[in-house]
């Protein structure tokens, strides 16, 4: 299939788990991809590589669950600047090269529809991202073409949940970490990094034209069961 034939396509995190999986699936759906990290510049790199963008994959993040009582300022300062401020300041630098009509998908989590335990300036986050998302397209949708969804995984199998992530050593242990997120998963096992690229190849698609303001929560039904 070629959902992306000729679309000019931005990736942030692309370098594992569900940002290099989906960098992976654009390139097989016949997108022109660059998976670009850096902040400062970005809007002029895109427009010497593309011109315009097509669509961008806003998945750059970093988690932190910890005991509310845990957490310090500096612990939820570095959440909501990596998480909440460059994805807003980073969509403002690149919103004079989205083409008309562009797609952009943020990747949210399913921490922001549910109450689980040390999610909390985590879940607060994503959160965020859900509400700008929403605002960005009164702000965006008729004035500049521009399409915003999210894509919101529950526990999903990256190096996110490596021993090192964890900061666990005992491979036994690491597995048993996993195992017991895997329990309270309905369909009970962790979800795949190609699920979730599947789900932004679609938002990323000319097939998901009239979806806007979408939220699709994959997590195999732990927050709705």
């Amino acid at each position: 299939m070629t959902r992306l034939a000729g679309k000019r396509a931005l990736i942030t995190g692309g370098t594992s788990g569900i940002g290099l999986e989906t960098a992976q699936r654009f390139i097989a759906e016949g997108a022109d991809v660059r998976a670009l990290d850096a902040q400062r510049g970005l809007a002029k790199q895109v427009r010497e590589h593309f011109g315009e963008l097509d669509v961008a994959f806003l998945n750059a993040g970093v988690s932190d669950w910890r005991p509310f009582e845990d957490h310090t300022e500096d612990s939820y300062d570095r959440l909501f600047d990596i998480n909440v401020k460059s994805v807003f300041f980073l969509t403002q630098a690149l919103v004079p090269v989205l083409a008309n009509p562009s797609s952009v998908i943020l990747n949210a989590s399913n921490s922001a529809h549910g109450g689980y335990g040390h999610s909390n300036a985590y879940a607060a986050t994503k959160a965020a991202v859900g509400s700008l998302m929403r605002s960005w397209n009164a702000d965006l949708l008729t004035s500049h073409g521009i399409r915003f969804n999210a894509v919101s995984p529950g526990p999903v199998d990256t190096p996110l949940y490596s021993a090192a992530k964890l900061g666990i050593e005992d491979p036994a242990q690491q597995a048993a970490v996993v195992e017991a997120i895997s329990s309270t998963i309905p369909l009970g096992r962790m979800g795949l990094p190609e699920e979730v690229a599947e789900a932004v190849v679609y938002l990323a698609s000319d097939a998901s034209a009239f979806a806007v303001g979408q939220d699709l929560i994959l997590d195999g039904g732990q927050t709705v069961l």
